[in-house]
């Protein structure tokens, strides 16, 4: 099926059963289920079929795990070549020829500093596990306990990776202001908004009445993901290397979602030329499947045997499915043509806002790229609208109706994130576009879409 052509009808088939079973067995924490009411069944590269018969474009894409699309015929000749082959696919952390396929692979993909003095540490299988880790790493080599991060930040869901984000509750690090345009905290964009907030930092690590404790690391996300796809300067980013390098404070880039190509360059500190003393890598690394790993200065390795472990860091499969992947990644050059794509879909996109108030900013980078809806009968007047949160729940809902997959996230969840997989085709991404501008419009026509809260499944 093209993809511009309409999804085929819904069948009466067995999944809204299987959507009710799932509201009166699952967690109350479950999300993607609330806002996305599918079951898949089959899936191939852009595409997901649900069990209804209707067919998606997946933006989605795992929340950026998918960096060919599901079930690349790369990534499945690797898992299918592991398993025919009889290799153990437990081993805790056992060295194993595909073990050291990955890690040949995932080297020679690094910034070569990093790639030339390295350690690898594989983790728990989420991102959030290698955040852990490399929160541990840093204080233990340096015997510090304090952590720099950043408004805005996610990083995970386990307890010191919350506490490192910009939800936390009960904030145990210091929190220093992100860059950004659109809504600055100094209220003036551009790179002046970007050297205040390095001045500020700056000075508060040099305040002897500042209250900051002796920092362990640093931890920021190159582009910030869940914060609202929010790209950090590069000239800031380079500022904070420099800040950190001067004063011993090892600096951690989480690339869970930036990396593997998503942003325009293999790794998303690449834009800015900076090497991190320590990379957090999870999500496309594995090929679809969980593995997470952190990659760090050899010099940081001060660990006694066993100070770090997990059960699960040994996942075969995924190793044998991340090498596929970041090969074919490297190989045709799709960093390069996801940048080239996303420069033309942004510029689609503004065009877009151009004409449409609900718009207030686009931004993003390579196929990393989000919509920040905002209310469009607030002052004319005001420097930045406020955010639509309803609004943009509106236009998610609208582009699942039309056969289209989005995720939300910011702030006050009123970013619209596209996060297609690298090999989207230009067809392809004209199709998103233009199902997702349908989708806003029929959103903002909606005489009752303040009220519509959408499915509690």
């Amino acid at each position: 099926m093209a993809v511009t052509e309409p999804a085929p009808p819904a069948q009466p088939v067995a999944h809204e059963g299987i959507l009710r079973r799932q509201s009166l067995r699952e967690s109350a924490a479950r999300t993607y289920a609330r806002s996305l009411p599918i079951v898949p069944v089959r899936a191939r590269g852009l595409t997901i079929e649900g069990a209804d018969g209707r067919r998606y474009l997946d933006c989605l894409s795992g929340a950026g795990t998918l960096a060919l699309g599901h079930n690349h015929p790369v990534v499945l000749e690797a898992i299918k070549k592991v398993l025919a082959s009889g290799a153990p696919l437990h081993v805790l952390d056992l060295a194993t020829p595909v073990k050291d396929a990955f890690t040949t692979e995932l080297f020679a993909t690094l910034p070569r500093p990093l790639a030339d003095d390295g350690r690898i540490q594989f983790c728990g299988p989420a991102g959030t596990d290698a955040v852990e880790a490399a929160l541990k790493l840093v204080r233990t080599a340096t015997g510090r306990t304090g952590l720099l991060a950043f408004t805005g930040a996610y990083h995970g869901m386990t307890a010191g990776a919350l506490d490192a984000s910009g939800g936390a509750a009960d904030v145990r690090v210091t929190r220093l202001p992100y860059p950004q345009n659109y809504r600055c905290p100094f209220g003036v964009g551009g790179d002046r908004g970007a050297e205040l907030g390095a001045r500020w930092t700056e000075n508060l690590l040099d305040d002897p009445k500042g209250g900051v404790p002796a920092p362990a690391g640093m931890i920021l996300e190159p582009v910030q993901g869940e914060g609202g796809v929010i790209p950090a300067p590069d000239g800031w980013l380079r500022r904070m290397r420099e800040l950190t390098a001067s004063r011993s404070i090892p600096l951690i880039a989480d690339e869970v979602q930036t990396g593997v190509g998503r942003t325009g360059a293999f790794w998303a500190v690449e834009h800015s030329g900076i090497v991190p003393d320590v990379m957090v890598l999870s999500k496309a690394i594995g090929g679809s499947l969980p593995l997470a790993v952190i990659v760090y200065r050899a010099d940081l390795d001060v660990w006694r045997p066993g100070a770090h472990a997990g059960t699960f860091r040994g996942n075969q499969l995924a190793m044998a499915a991340g090498a596929a992947t970041l090969a074919f990644v490297r190989e045709n050059r799709l960093a390069e043509r996801a940048a080239t794509l996303g420069t033309r879909m942004l510029g689609q996109l503004q065009g877009l806002a151009a004409t449409h108030r609900c718009i207030g900013d686009v931004r993003g980078r390579g196929l990393m790229i989000g919509v920040e809806l905002v209310d469009p009968e607030s002052d004319p007047q005001a420097d930045v609208p406020p955010v639509d949160p309803v609004l943009a729940a509106s236009v998610q809902r609208e582009c699942l109706r039309r056969g289209l997959i989005v995720e939300l996230g910011g702030r006050h969840s009123g970013v619209v994130r596209l996060l297609p997989p690298l090999t989207l085709t230009d067809e392809q991404a004209q199709a998103v576009l233009d199902r997702f501008a349908d989708s806003l419009e029929a959103a903002v026509r909606a005489p009752h879409r303040r009220n519509d809260t959408g499915p509690s499944l």
